[in-house]
């Protein structure tokens, strides 16, 4: 697995922790930043106050680290929690004025982390405002404060920087946050068209083999006992159409299954033949020049969709297939003379239409010339450069 996608290893103070390894990670990160902590440590630990100074200064920057890392690791890559937020940081701010003016100017180190609390937290148009009024108050601070100028030179552009760069952390965080959320979107919507797709081909495949075996097998049951050789010769084509059948299903789990024109119209001329349904095939093509594979493929399932309803549902004693070129469309039409349509689409149509869809094509349905059932299915041609178009191949 790449690294980059592992989020264990990629970790850092911008984003939110989720287990125990990335709180480690970022204790990490985020211990870079307490080297400017020396300061304030050092004025504890040292001669400088009485032991009341001392232990105030301390019991104050243990209260100001900890409301820094409740901040940095609750806040940084979620959405502003606005009210709890903005009272740590003023708190955060209190405390540092309040230890600057009474410790000294040494604990005017706290404003850079407040600066960087300030970036980590908050979006980028307030921390715009905010970064920079930390940032005057402390340089108000260091210049009314006693030994503080020292200190002060090189603070102010760090509170600066760092607020700002933080806040160009959080964004990423959040960005990434998105992104990853997004991906795991187009993830299961991939799933979920796949899914439709094997729904598709399993119905369309299914339910085409299916109904000729079971014709056939009705046939085969009306010959017996007294023709045994036509109920052999029936069997057979069961035998037949049920291994395809399997040789398709296995093409279409594995998103090879492309049927054609020409197979179709067999098949089809079979399926007519086999339910009694005399067959007009005569402005029925097989190619086409400027048809692509694609769009053929969606042709190619709209017959064997129209064919078995057709043998399923129609009653019907004539079906007619053609193929034939309407502007810059080529079209599909198979109707028949049986009892029409009988209510809204079903599966199968419904499925053709989206499948028609994808290869920018489209669906007609309604009653037929003869009463009766029609079904016109469109898909584009790609034109050839030459001035002279070009006709159907039967």
């Amino acid at each position: 697995m790449d690294i980059h996608d592992d989020p264990s290893y990629t970790i850092g103070i911008g984003t939110e922790p989720e287990n125990r390894r990335q709180v480690v990670v970022k204790l990490i990160w985020i211990s870079i930043w307490f080297a400017y902590m020396a300061a304030p440590v050092e004025d504890v630990l040292g001669d400088h106050h009485t032991l009341a100074g001392d232990v105030l200064g301390g019991a104050g920057l243990a209260a100001f680290v900890a409301g820094y890392l409740g901040l940095v690791f609750r806040h940084t890559s979620r959405p502003l929690e606005r009210a709890r937020v903005l009272a740590a940081l003023a708190l955060l701010i209190a405390l540092a004025t309040a230890l600057t003016l009474t410790l000294g100017g040494a604990w005017l180190v706290l404003f850079v982390y407040v600066c960087v609390s300030a970036g980590a937290v908050l979006p980028t148009k307030l921390s715009r405002i905010v970064i920079p009024l930390v940032t005057g108050v402390l340089a108000g601070l260091g210049a009314m404060t006693p030994g503080a100028p020292e200190y002060l030179a090189a603070l102010l552009i760090p509170a600066l920087l760092g607020g700002f760069a933080m806040n160009g952390v959080r964004q990423m965080a959040l960005t990434a946050r998105a992104l990853r959320e997004a991906r795991a979107t187009v993830a299961h919507l991939a799933a979920n068209e796949e899914r439709l797709r094997l729904a598709r081909d399993l119905h369309d495949l299914l339910g085409h083999s299916l109904s000729l075996i079971t014709l056939k097998s009705e046939l085969a049951g009306r010959m017996l006992p007294g023709k045994p050789e036509q109920a052999a010769q029936q069997v057979a084509d069961i035998e037949r159409v049920s291994r395809q059948a399997l040789v398709d299903v296995r093409e279409a789990v594995s998103g090879f299954r492309r049927p054609t024109l020409e197979a179709e119209l067999a098949g089809a001329r079979t399926a007519l033949a086999a339910a009694g349904v005399v067959a007009d095939l005569a402005r029925a093509a097989t190619t086409h020049p400027d048809l692509a594979p694609d769009e053929e493929g969606a042709l190619a399932w709209a017959l064997r969709e129209a064919v078995t309803n057709v043998v399923r549902h129609s009653g019907a004693h004539r079906c007619e297939i053609a193929l034939t070129e309407e502007g810059d469309e080529l079209c599909l039409t198979v109707s028949d003379d049986g009892r029409g349509s009988q209510g809204t689409h079903g599966n199968g149509l419904t499925g053709l239409s989206e499948r028609l869809a994808l290869a920018d094509g489209r669906l007609e349905t309604g009653p037929g010339p003869r009463c009766g059932f029609r079904l016109r299915a469109f898909v584009p041609l790609a034109r050839s450069l030459a001035a002279e178009r070009p006709t159907l191949s039967s």
